[in-house]
């Protein structure tokens, strides 16, 4: 069983975001609870990758079209922390 830690943030951010994304959010959290990030990888809809540049170590994954929710693993430990569920923004900076 996997433990998840969201940032103290999170609630704001979760209070902010549409119902169809915060059920999904709340599936996402079920898988991860039950099989760890193993789990996400093995359903493709969430389309689970590792993040390169500045979030390098962490890792993204897909709950709708625009929304993203940004988490690490700390394996050792059998734990999740999720650091942020963000608009995802296509454009360069």
């Amino acid at each position: 069983m996997w433990e998840i830690y969201e940032h103290r943030r999170m609630a704001k951010v979760l209070s902010k975001l549409p119902d169809v994304v915060l059920k999904r959010y709340e599936k996402w959290k079920d898988i991860v609870r039950i099989s760890g990030p193993q789990g996400l990888r093995a359903i493709k809809g969430f389309h689970d990758e590792a993040l390169r540049g500045e979030w390098k170590g962490h890792r993204s994954s897909r709950l709708g079209q625009q929304y993203r929710v940004i988490y690490e693993v700390a394996a050792e430990e059998v734990l999740v922390y999720v650091l942020d569920l963000t608009a995802h923004d296509y454009r360069r900076k």
